[in-house]
């Protein structure tokens, strides 16, 4: 199993520079630009674009999700498909979301004070403000990481393990999910991190991003990876949020399954085992849909359908009056 590009000595992790992919445009200037890096494998796992530093590692962040659900699923988690696409959630803390993640918890006889995220507030608008307007405050349930985190715990419960630790790398649920990221992406993780919610988060490269989101997809049915990418593409309203970019599209993308991490990560496959993983170098995610949108194009997956993301528009008064756009022939 190969390992990504070595560390240079001193950091913890590569500078990932990429590749000048995007500018972004106000009243015809160029204002801002973002580099990045991009691969898109076809079904048999060939490089139909790779762009960029794709064999640095990179920390998926959330977009390790699946990752970290199959683990549990295979450590004997018995869920229904709605659980498992919150699960892998990275929800904005509607009504819908928080209802959920309470239930699973109760489920196993968990509480939201065994949650280990940090509290928050929701991020959608509208399910923020009903919460200031009610007089209520941050919570952990509203904490976008939530159902991951109580997934984990229902998988230490099921299995007698400890759930004040879960979230410690050595623990056997930790250990698995190690395992699990390093079998699916085909690479040894090359360092570890602690993630935005207080989990650990393991680098991989992005072209070992691309090879576990392949694996999901390309699964027969019934398995347990299909039965995530299944959970997820058929309910996508709980993997993000009402009108959110992974929402959008896995409504509008028939097979397609995708999920977002901070930090500027973005991965997606397709029925033919077809995969995209990118990063935006600066962590920016309004870089992020023009180069998937691309990458996606280029997999064959037609214009229209990815139109409602795709375009990114700068304002002023209100008005569209720019793009974020990707640099023509950038990825050819």
């Amino acid at each position: 199993m190969p390992s990504p590009a070595p560390m240079p000595a001193g950091r913890p992790l590569p500078v990932h520079v990429g590749t000048l992919l995007v500018e972004v445009t106000r009243s015809g200037f160029v204002e801002s630009v973002h580099h990045g890096s991009v691969i898109a494998l076809d079904g048999e796992g060939k490089s139909v674009v790779d762009v960029g530093d794709t064999v640095l590692p990179v920390l998926p962040r959330s977009s390790s999700k699946p990752m970290q659900a199959l683990a549990s699923l295979r450590s004997g988690l018995e869920v229904d498909e709605a659980d498992l696409a919150q699960i892998c959630a990275s929800h904005r803390g509607e009504p819908m979301h928080i209802a959920r993640v309470l239930a699973l918890l109760a489920r196993f006889d968990l509480t939201e004070d065994d949650l280990q995220c940090p509290p928050d507030l929701p991020g959608n608008d509208s399910a923020r403000s009903d919460v200031i307007r009610a007089g209520g405050g941050p919570r952990r349930v509203y904490m976008n990481c939530s159902g991951k985190h109580a997934g984990m715990l229902a998988a230490c419960v099921t299995n007698g393990w400890p759930t004040r630790s879960y979230r410690d790398p050595d623990h056997p649920l930790q250990q698995r999910i190690r395992a699990t990221i390093e079998e699916l992406a085909r690479e040894r993780v090359a360092a570890d991190g602690v993630d935005g919610c207080g989990a650990p988060v393991l680098a991989i490269s992005l072209s070992g991003l691309a090879r576990a989101f392949t694996a999901f997809t390309a699964a027969p049915p019934g398995t347990e990876l299909r039965r995530i990418a299944d959970a997820m593409r058929a309910r996508p309203e709980l993997v993000a949020g009402t009108g959110e970019p992974d929402t959008v599209l896995m409504s509008d993308v028939p097979g397609l399954l995708m999920k977002g991490g901070a930090e500027g990560v973005h991965a997606a496959a397709l029925p033919d085992g077809s995969a995209v993983a990118l990063k935006i170098a600066d962590g920016s995610a309004r870089a992020r849909m023009p180069v998937l949108a691309a990458a996606l194009e280029r997999l064959g997956v037609p214009a229209e359908r990815l139109a409602a993301v795709a375009r990114v528009d700068t304002y002023g008064a209100g008005q569209p009056v720019g793009r974020v756009r990707l640099l023509d022939r950038v990825l050819n």
